[in-house]
Formats: structure tokens, sequence, C-alpha cells
């Protein structure tokens, strides 16, 4: 063997290793998906088109052969898999991720051999694979290449192998120049492997939350660094952060606005840790204060901001500093991750949105707006006595007019966002009033909502349920009088439609479909989904994200008054 190839049996353990568990994964998970044994032998041809590359690590054409049919094998496996998945839920393509998470393999293995290039080739391929075999296979009477699901779990996969691709090629680089042990960069190689494993088991997205990954940033932080209140910051657009998680006692006011003279616009501007005796609150805390704000750098790119504070002068010395930095450098890249997974999963949905609302407008509306010019001369040249036709075609017109105005709320429905000046308060009351005009329902609106913004991809949830809910209450619920109340004081926000219709037991089974949408949506965003019976008649839908300020300092007063 070619003595340039001797570091390379090292890898050749963590390669069985990671194809003999992801064959298993994905296994399982396809007949799960699928409740279809046929389907397993995707998987077998898997084993297959991956055995040269372990028999024969070190050859120098089998290898990268095998690398390659393995992921052109994976790309077919995906789009046959999605279009036979029977999974209940599961639907537009979604069940491609049951066989995608071994893509990781062949691409992570490239990365420890210190083939940058051919793992991005191997991307490159699965990509164009993915695309052509959706292009050919047929979903519903149409192509699986126009389904979203199928697009953005694809996506998922692609950017996770990237990420893993970049990782890895990263840990190679620092080992070489810190001159550090060998068994390390294996052990963090596993360590990511464990985590692509991780985000195989759970549903698109789960492990890719900015704000879960947030949360666990100021917990490891409390460890190092004196701690009483934090905060994780990321970039809004119009030069204002979002607070993306938050620790401490009490709700915090924080500084958002990045063109204000503050520690927070300094550090964001400079990318290096800043100390200050000042509170980065709004509302300024009294007595000694020391404040560090560390920017979440990925790259050259800031991507977000992390705030501590201690209630006592000097907290955060030098070697603090160090802890600190040494925690929410590998974290940037994380958040980064899940940030940019928010942001591609986004656009997909809404160019989805826009396609669909042109293709109804130019089509099945425009069709049923000419059947109705087609009855009105019809009924206009009815010249005898046949009154029983003609009440017919009264109440075809009546139909076709109900289906028109369906079709137009959907359109709007789906052209609905929430705008970057107007805010989530604004978008849920201009759909309530909207809605509740068309279906002769009297709106009542309660809004309070703070200047301060949740992140855009929850906003995008928050909308789309309130839509949902208020769609139930006029098809379904026969009401008369709606209610909206949306409390806005991020990262607290509560959502609730109320309306004094039949109740929810007595609905069609699409209204239930409707609720369960709407308890995916709120799971994704960590809210909870609160539906109970309006008295005395009806049915009030609720989801909450955080806890409330003001039962916070409710909470905070009684503490006290038992103290004294």
């Amino acid at each position: 063997m070619p003595a340039s190839t001797s570091g390379q049996p090292q890898t050749q353990p963590l390669a069985v290793a990671a194809r003999a568990v992801l064959l298993a994964l994905v296994a399982a998970l396809t007949l799960f998906a699928t409740r279809d044994a046929a389907q397993l032998w995707w998987i077998a041809l898997l084993g297959v088109a991956g055995l040269p590359a372990v028999l024969a690590p070190q050859h120098r054409l089998l290898t990268p052969i095998s690398r390659f049919a393995e992921v052109v094998v994976l790309g077919l496996a995906a789009s046959q898999v999605a279009a036979d998945t029977h999974l209940t839920g599961v639907t537009g393509g979604v069940g491609a991720s049951a066989v995608l998470p071994y893509l990781a393999v062949p691409v992570t293995v490239t990365a420890l051999s210190r083939r940058f290039r051919e793992g991005a080739a191997l991307l490159a391929v699965a990509a164009a694979t993915l695309v052509a075999s959706a292009a050919f296979t047929r979903v519903d009477g149409g192509a699986q290449l126009g389904q979203v699901g199928y697009l953005a779990v694809c996506a998922q996969w692609l950017i996770l192998a990237g990420l893993g691709l970049y990782t890895a090629g990263t840990l190679q680089r620092v080992m070489r120049v810190r001159g550090e042990g060998k068994p390390q960069p294996y052990a963090e190689a596993t360590r990511l492997l464990t985590q692509l494993r991780t985000v195989a088991r759970q549903l698109p997205g789960a492990t890719l939350d900015p704000g879960g990954i947030s949360e666990h940033l100021l917990e490891e932080l409390r460890v190092v660094a004196k701690t009483d209140r934090g905060a994780v910051l990321s970039a809004s657009g119009g030069g204002r952060l979002v607070v993306l998680a938050q620790i401490g006692a009490d709700r915090v006011d924080w500084e958002t606005t990045l063109d204000a003279d503050s520690a927070i616009a300094d550090a964001w501007a400079s990318q290096q840790p800043t100390v200050s005796s000042r509170s980065q609150a709004r509302s300024r805390h009294s007595g000694e204060v020391s404040a560090l704000i560390v920017p979440l750098v990925a790259g050259v790119r800031t991507v977000g901001l992390v705030v501590i504070e201690a209630d006592t002068a000097a907290a955060y010395p030098p070697p603090v500093v160090s802890r600190v930095t040494a925690l929410t450098g590998p974290a940037a890249l994380r958040l980064e991750a899940a940030l940019l997974f928010d942001e591609v999963r986004s656009l997909a949905t809404n160019e989805e949105r826009q396609r669909l609302a042109r293709e109804i407008h130019d089509g099945v509306a425009q069709e049923l707006v000419m059947v109705g010019y087609g009855i009105d001369n019809a009924l206009a040249t009815v010249h005898e006595d046949a009154d029983e036709t003609a009440d017919s075609l009264r109440t075809l017109r009546q139909e076709v007019t109900r289906v028109i105005t369906e079709l137009r709320l959907s359109l709007f429905e789906l052209r609905s966002e929430v705008d970057r000046h107007g805010g989530l308060a604004a978008a849920i009351a201009e759909y309530a009033r909207t809605v509740g005009a068309s279906g002769g329902l009297r709106v009542h609106l309660s809004l309070d909502e703070s200047t301060a913004r949740l992140p855009a991809a929850t906003e995008a949830e928050l909308l789309r349920i309130a839509q949902e809910a208020v769609t139930n209450a006029r098809k379904h619920a026969g009401a008369s009088n709606l209610w909206v109340t949306c409390e806005v004081d991020p990262p607290y926000t509560r959502i609730e439609v109320s309306d004094d219709g039949h109740g929810i037991g007595d609905q069609r089974p699409d209204g239930h479909y409707g609720l369960a949408i709407m308890a995916e949506r709120a799971e994704r965003i960590r809210g909870r989904l609160e539906i109970r019976p309006r008295r005395p008649s009806g049915t009030t839908v609720a989801v909450v994200l955080g806890s409330s300020p003001r039962r916070d300092k409710v909470r905070g007063s009684a503490a006290a008054a038992e103290g004294e």
C-alpha cells in the first residue's frame, strides 16, 4: 500500500461503525414510514454499494466509485420512499427523511480522509440525483419535484451533510496546527456523527431550533461565569435584534437597537467581547452591575450576541471572558446552521404559497367565474315556464358564488404574511377582519404588542395558527361573534381566538384536522396549544409562548409577601 495513505486506516473503524449504525437506523425509519418490507431492498442496495469502500478503504479507484454509488442509490431511494410513505401525517415528500440521514456517512468519511473536493462532488451528485429522481416520480398525478415538503427535507439534509464536511475539515486543520494527539479528531468526528444520528431520530428541523440552541448555551455559561440574567440575541433586519432566549429571575427589556450608544452595539461592530459596568437593559438596574457581551461570529459574519450580567462589580475578569468565549465560539456555528435552516424553510414555504396562489387565481378561479357568467346567460334566455330549471340554476349560481368566495379567502391566506414594520398583531387583525366580513361574523379585537419583535420564523408560525383558528370558526362553528386577542411581549406571546358557535365537539372532521396542524405548528416553535369550551357556547383556541411578565411579577410579589 502506498505510504501516502498511512494515516487513512484509522478512519476505517469509524466508517464501518457509522455505516452499520446508520444502515440499521434508516432501515428502521423506512420500515416505520412505509410499512412495506419490500422497501428495505433499497437499504440492502446501499449496503452493497458501500462494500468496496469498507473492504478496500485505500483503493484509489474502487473507494471513490463506491461512495458515488452510495449517494446515487441514496437519491433514488429517497424519492421512492417519499412517494410510497403511508405514515399518518407524513405528506408532501417528507418521508424522504427516513433514508437521507445516511448521506452523512460517505460525505464525512471523505472529510476525515482529507478529500474535501470529493466530498463537495458527492453533495453535488446527491443533489442532482434527488432532483432528477423527483422529476420522474409521479405522486398524486404530479411530479414529486413540485412538493415543497420533499424539497425542504432534501435541502435540510444536504445542508447538514455540508456542515459535517465543513466541520470535519475544520477539525483536521485545527489538529494540524496545534499538533495535538490523534485520538481527539476521531472523538470529535464521533460526536458529530452522534449528533447527526440524533437528528435522524427526530422530526425534520427538531434539533435545528435557534431558541433551543440559545437556551442550552445560556445554561452552559451559567456553569463557568456568574450569571444573574442573560440573553442570546440575533439580527432581525432593520438594525434591530430579537431575543432568542433569556434566563434570570425576572424578565429583562434588553437593548435591541444596534445604532444606540451601548456595549451591545460596540460588540456587534467590533466582533470582540466587551465588558461594561452598565446594564444592557432599557430599564437600568440599580446598584453595581457587571455586563459581558460576546459576539457570536461564524467565519466573518456576526450571527448573534450573548449578554450575561451579574449584580456585582468586576464579575468578568479576563480568565472568565476566556472561558465564556471558549463556549460561544462553537455555539456560533450551531446557531448559524439553525438560522440558515429556518431561512431556507421559510423561503421554500413562501415561494410555494405564491406559486399556489398564482395557480388558483389563473386556473380554477377564472374557470368558475366563466361558469357563473354562463349560468347568468342561461337564466336570461329562459322564456318558457321552466320554474324548476330556473330554481336549480339559481341554486347552482349561489354555490358557484360561494366557491369563488372560498377561493378568494384561500388566496388571501396564502399571500398573508407578517410585515416587518406592521407586526404580528396587525397581520392577525387584518386577516380576522377580512374573514369575518366575508363570513358575516362580528369581530372583536384586543391587541397589545410591544415594539420588540419575535424571530421571523416564529411570527410566521403564529400567524398560520391564528389563521387556522379563525378559518375553523368561520367554516365549522356556526358562530356569530369572533373574539381575537393578541398579547405580544417577546419572548412571551399569547394569541387567542374565541367564537360563540356550537363547540368543537360538533364540528366536521376537517376542523379536527386543522387543530392537529395547529398543534404541530405550536410544538415546532416550543409553544403550547390550548383548546377549551367557551361559556355559554363556543370554543377558545389559544397558543402561548413563554410565561407572562405580568404573571411573573405577581408570583414575585407573592413570594416577597411570604418572606415578610
